[in-house]
């Protein structure tokens, strides 16, 4: 079958979440693991003003969801670990006869640390498509769902420390990840970043996802985080990333039009340098779904750039903060399923 996966900015069935489960991602104190719980319900409940919304739920935490979350939600109990729902949950893809698939990368918690607990959530994406009736994509590249972009029309980004990293592929070269990718999700062509945020590669990061990092709003437009502190060391890493991607061609050979993303002023929490990104958003069905940061300067004037960029959607905040303290953002926690 010649599988593709759309863009984000196309229509959705649904969007998939987990519930947080106790462990080291959710917080060792009663209060972490309330702000978590109550992060992820928020963000649920945002995305589920503009499409229906399924949350995987491991047994332990299924009364509490159910008093947490709005009837609006639905609910599938399952066991859950790690609760990142774009990296260990499935890609879908369509064929050209209208079928949907899903592909099931190898999900080994970003590329197998000692703290990480994935075992669980290794099979979502197998339990996701078999909710759905999805055709199972089985790929023995490991990968996850923050790690790629598409346009919908042959190009994914990509990120070398990502795809290429040894925990995860140590076997892979670009041409073979290439290869996999135009099986997989129809990618005829790859753009290569070099890296991602400086935080990004701390113990609790994922080594690069791009989603972090640039996305296509548009073929031929790209959204890139910028750091326009000198203080912060990604202000080094996103002018050289703007000056590789000035460079690069998409699908169909154009040159991209890069848009700049400012982050928010704060530039250290209590761990280092920060990598509060308003790239990490969820585009729905009318609607995005934004990281705030409580800067309301700079998140206002992320909603702009975003509504500008995604013309006929509204833009909502929610507050990404408690993400991005456990590793990641709104786009890192939600998987979108395409409409047929």
């Amino acid at each position: 079958m010649n599988w593709r996966m759309p863009a984000e900015t196309a229509r959705h069935d649904r969007t998939w979440m987990a519930f947080p489960a106790e462990g080291v991602t959710l917080g060792e104190t009663a209060s972490e693991r309330e702000e978590g719980y109550a992060t992820w319900t928020a963000v649920a409940h945002a995305v589920a003003e503009f499409e229906p919304v399924t949350m995987l739920v491991d047994p332990s935490e299924v009364a509490r969801a159910r008093r947490m979350l709005s009837g609006a939600i639905d609910i599938i109990e399952a066991p859950v670990d790690e609760f990142w729902m774009r990296d260990s949950g499935p890609t879908f893809v369509i064929d050209e006869s209208g079928t949907l698939g899903a592909v099931d990368w190898v999900f080994n918690g970003w590329g197998a640390p000692d703290w990480a607990e994935w075992q669980k959530a290794a099979q979502h994406a197998r339990l996701v498509a078999g909710a759905v009736g999805a055709e199972l994509v089985s790929s023995a590249l490991v990968n996850e769902g923050g790690g790629i972009h598409v346009d919908g029309e042959g190009t994914v980004l990509l990120t070398e420390t990502v795809q290429l990293d040894p925990n995860r592929n140590p076997y892979a070269d670009k041409q073979r990840v290439e290869a996999e990718m135009l099986r997989t999700i129809g990618a005829t062509t790859a753009v290569w970043l070099p890296r991602g945020l400086t935080r990004d590669y701390d113990d609790f990061g994922t080594k690069g996802h791009v989603d972090i990092v640039a996305t296509i709003t548009s073929p031929g437009r790209i959204l890139l985080h910028d750091q326009p502190n000198p203080e912060h060391p990604d202000h080094v890493v996103t002018r050289e990333l703007r000056a590789h991607l000035e460079q690069q061609t998409d699908a169909a050979g154009r040159r991209f039009e890069i848009i700049d993303l400012p982050a928010p002023s704060t530039l250290r929490d209590g761990e280092g340098f920060v990598d509060w990104s308003y790239v990490n958003h969820l585009v729905t069905n009318d609607g995005v779904v934004a990281c705030g940061f409580g800067d309301e300067q700079a998140d206002a004037a992320a909603r702009a750039i975003l509504a500008d960029a995604y013309p006929g959607r509204r833009v909502v905040t929610v507050d990404a903060r408690p993400l991005f303290d456990r590793g990641g953002g709104i786009h890192c926690i939600t998987q979108q399923q395409p409409s047929l």
